[in-house]
């Protein structure tokens, strides 16, 4: 039946993160609320194509799973002392109509924002803290998390196992910290998800640019975070995934080669999430306490309402740049303020700006300096000098899409240099 297949999946996703962080706030074990609510699916698959669909499915699966955590208990599973809890909390649940069940009877309000702040905690490593979330809030596989990021499936699963030990034998609380601990910890939890985001948007390695199954869990942790902590920058993050995404799909053009933000079909971006994504930024930042997720989201706006590359509004970009850079110094953000100020104040200036940046060779691994230093230089007619800059940003990606592009553009330029080379030698013949 397809119909319950699709509705499976549907819940699968809607429903996941609620239910698991429930079953974990009441088993204390990540191990056995997965394995619990893996069962109540299995069950599901099989009791729905005999008797129909229930009216709410997700208080189904919710009540059976609960019913597994207490089996799990029969058999000695988990800590003794949960033993009253979770058999008061099964026959409350007995005593109910399956089908009738409201889907929030066990869970609190709560539960989704303390998984979420279990998984970002940070005594794990920030490795350890994405593949984490995508597990158990985002309900991916161990598979697919493994595949997204090209690693190794036992890698990926060892990983999983250690994040989940280092909670256990740390004792690392599951709840949501305390106001005073809140914003620091409030930070991890944005960077998780915005490198989850980062990692589909502009793949590190392998054949593809984008990876949508990323970008769209990402987008919607960042929707589940929104809701549960409606904080100003919390809606900053949202609105710039929502811009970001806006254009992932003419990112590559028809040949599979990257496509600049300048080379791009502007009537192909994604209208619905780019005036979403600015309804954010007009929402939170009258809020005040303006950060770096707003600032970021308000520069890809600027991208995304201007119709052109050539109405793109630079002057706001670098005023905006500036305001990053007050209160979130780095040398990228330095980087891409040097080549605002390039495309607004001039192709000279903004590669002065570019050579302070690198001057203490804090980026002199990161291949966006060269690929940024390079393409100034091929606009400037500097040739040999943008060859030997895209060179060496080639030698540091290890995208296949990336590869292509940055030979492309040394082609390009060596033909230029090749024929200006040609010109020149006919000239001084007549």
């Amino acid at each position: 039946m397809p119909r319950v297949a699709e509705t499976l999946e549907r819940v699968f996703r809607e429903e996941h993160g609620r239910i698991i962080a429930t079953l974990i706030r009441l088993s204390h074990s990540f191990d056995i609320a997965e394995e619990a609510l893996q069962e109540a699916f299995l069950s599901a698959a099989a009791t729905w194509e005999r008797d129909g669909m229930p009216r709410n499915p997700g208080a189904w699966l919710t009540t059976v799973a609960y019913r597994r955590l207490l089996d799990a208990i029969r058999h000695e599973k988990i800590k003794t002392d949960k033993r009253s809890q979770l058999e008061y909390e099964a026959e409350r649940l007995q005593a109910q109509e399956e089908f009738a069940q409201s889907d929030d009877t066990l869970a609190d309000p709560d539960d989704r924002l303390r998984l979420i702040f279990t998984c970002c905690h940070p005594a794990l490593g920030r490795e350890a803290q994405v593949a984490l979330t995508l597990r158990t809030l985002g309900g991916l596989t161990t598979a697919e998390i493994a595949r997204a990021f090209l690693l190794p499936e036992p890698t990926l699963a060892q990983r999983l196992v250690r994040a989940k030990s280092k909670i256990r034998l740390a004792r690392i609380p599951y709840e949501v910290p305390p106001l005073e601990s809140m914003a620091e910890r409030l930070v991890a939890v944005q960077a998780v998800i915005y490198v989850i985001f980062k990692e589909s948007y502009s793949a590190t390695a392998g054949d593809s640019l984008v990876r949508n199954d990323l970008s769209t869990e990402a987008i919607r942790l960042g929707r589940v975070l929104c809701e549960l902590l409606p904080e100003p920058e919390n809606f900053g993050l949202l609105a710039l995934m929502l811009l970001q995404d806006s254009h992932r799909e003419t990112r590559m053009n028809e040949h599979g080669e990257l496509a600049t933000l300048e080379e791009q079909d502007r009537s192909r971006w994604d209208r619905t999430e780019i005036e979403e994504g600015i309804r954010l930024i007009e929402t939170s930042l009258p809020l005040g306490r303006v950060g770096n997720y707003q600032i970021q989201a308000a520069i890809a706006a600027v991208h995304a309402e201007a119709r052109t590359a050539g109405e793109t509004d630079w002057p706001q970009i670098v005023a905006l740049y500036k305001e990053l850079i007050r209160i979130n110094s780095s040398p990228i953000v330095s980087l891409n303020h040097a080549a605002a100020v390039a495309m607004s104040e001039g192709l000279e200036k903004g590669l002065g700006l570019i050579e302070e940046v690198g001057a203490n060779r804090k980026l002199h691994d990161y291949y966006l300096f060269h690929a940024a230093r390079a393409d100034l230089l091929r606009r400037l007619n500097r040739s040999q000098e943008a060859i030997e800059a895209y060179t060496r940003a080639l030698s540091l990606t290890t995208n296949c899409v990336e590869h292509r592009y940055l030979r492309r553009r040394i082609s390009e330029v060596a033909n230029k240099q090749k024929d200006y080379g040609a010109g020149s030698m006919r000239g001084a013949s007549v």
